[in-house]
């Protein structure tokens, strides 16, 4: 058996589910102690702490020299890989700039019949860092995390991104991440990473300045660096480990839900990977296909040790009660593997994305599609959202009153204030009364 089954009958039953998918989050240790005394030093010392820290852990020869990429060498990245797959990333930036240039929001204003005017006006950040890690040492660049954190920061309109990403042991990049850089255009990149490369953008050192905005996911020391540095940056958000849930009925292939269910559970020892369905012969063929689908992944041990401690099969008597669970867990990935999942997108009420029915694996969304694959884990879609280009904008409220609107309302807004003992308040608004 690769993962748990459970039977559901109503939310009376939901429990033992939530909580196994409450349990996931990772033991921070003694991360914040170590990422505070880091923060600290690079706040200090600027690039001497580092290079201190880049070479040892990443580069031993790692010097000054080495912490910004030259521009020949983001060239040499794109050089470097086979023009089909710069193609594949050039086609899935521009889909992913299709999708966030739907979500820019433009500056209003509201006149009224006295003259006054309110509104707000909508502004990009003037710096956004984007942090992408090298993955196994380099080997497995999450270039994907790049394209969704940069792309729409540009599509807000940021002047000036900044790309941080761990080097190799040889001090190199890989050069997936280079030519995806150069593919969208972005020349500032630094080889460095971990809590110190947070600190340096959020502080700046002498080779960076600093930026108002950090995004990009990253181990325990990047998510606590992020979480110790709210109020001095912004964030995307703390995220915890990847999840999916599957929604489906008799019509779904089993083999293609336990493949669905393996696409997260490689992620992460941690990773929870859930089916609901309303069929449960159905759910026996899933348990068989996850057994010999296991078998042929290259990260099978992975993948198996989150299916055993956060998969799960659950048996549930209908759809409806199916939804209910899915609102009540507010899953990351949500598929809706049902043969007509229309009927049911509107009864979703919690969750960071959803992919529709049997031809729409979340991996479409996590590379190609164009929506953000930047999402709320461990239930926060209750409140959250996907990073988008409100990430990197800020609101600013306009107001302008007319000499008639202090007229008509200045006593009851000076009311107002010393109901509140805030007598200069009052008075600012009352000298605007007299007559000259």
């Amino acid at each position: 058996m690769p993962c748990p089954s459970f039977t559901v009958r109503g939310p009376e039953d939901f429990g033992p589910i939530r909580a196994l998918l409450a349990n996931r989050e990772e033991a921070a240790g003694d991360a914040a102690e170590k990422v505070a005394r880091i923060l600290a030093d690079v706040r200090q010392r600027g690039d001497a702490a580092l290079v201190d820290f880049t070479s040892r852990f990443d580069c031993k020869s790692f010097d000054a020299d080495c912490l910004r990429v030259a521009p020949k060498d983001i060239a040499a990245g794109l050089a470097a890989i086979p023009e089909a797959d710069a193609a594949i990333i050039a086609e899935a930036a521009g889909n992913i700039r299709a999708f966030h240039a739907a979500q820019k929001e433009r500056s209003w204003w509201v006149p009224s019949a006295d003259g006054t005017m309110l509104g707000q006006i909508v502004t990009p950040v003037d710096a956004a860092g984007c942090y992408v890690p090298g993955g196994r040492g380099g080997e497995t660049p999450l270039l994907s995390s790049l394209l969704m954190n940069a792309v729409p920061a540009q599509v807000a309109g940021v002047p000036r991104i900044v790309v941080v990403s761990p080097p190799r042991a040889d001090g190199s990049l890989n050069p997936y991440i280079l030519a995806a850089a150069a593919i969208l255009g972005i020349e500032e990149i630094y080889r460095v990473g971990s809590a110190w490369g947070i600190a340096a953008l959020a502080y700046g050192t002498g080779s960076i300045a600093p930026v108002d905005v950090v995004v990009g996911p990253g181990n325990i020391y990047v998510t606590t660096a992020k979480r110790m540095l709210i109020g001095t940056i912004g964030i995307d958000m703390i995220a915890g480990p990847s999840e999916i849930a599957i929604l489906a009925d008799a019509s779904a292939n089993p083999e293609w839900l336990a493949a669905d269910m393996l696409s997260q559970a490689e992620h992460d020892p941690m990773a929870a990977a859930i089916c609901l369905s309303t069929d449960a012969a159905q759910l026996e063929a899933v348990c068989a296909a996850l057994t010999h689908q296991l078998a042929e992944l290259p990260r099978n041990e992975i993948a198996a040790t989150s299916l055993a401690q956060f998969g799960a099969l659950v048996a549930v008597p209908d759809l409806e009660v199916g939804m209910e669970l899915i609102n009540a867990i507010a899953p990351e990935h949500f598929e809706l593997c049902v043969a007509d999942p229309w009927a049911l997108v509107g009864k979703v009420r919690h969750a960071g994305a959803v992919f529709m029915g049997h031809h729409c694996p979340e991996p479409v969304g996590d590379y190609f599609a164009g929506p953000n694959h930047v999402l709320p884990t461990m239930g926060t879609a209750r409140f959250s959202s996907a990073l988008s280009v409100a990430t990197f904008t800020k609101k600013t409220s306009l107001i302008a009153a007319a000499p008639g609107y202090v007229a008509a309302h200045g006593a009851k807004i000076a009311r107002l204030a010393r109901l509140e003992n805030l007598e200069a308040h009052a008075r600012s608004v009352e000298c605007r009364l007299k007559k000259s």
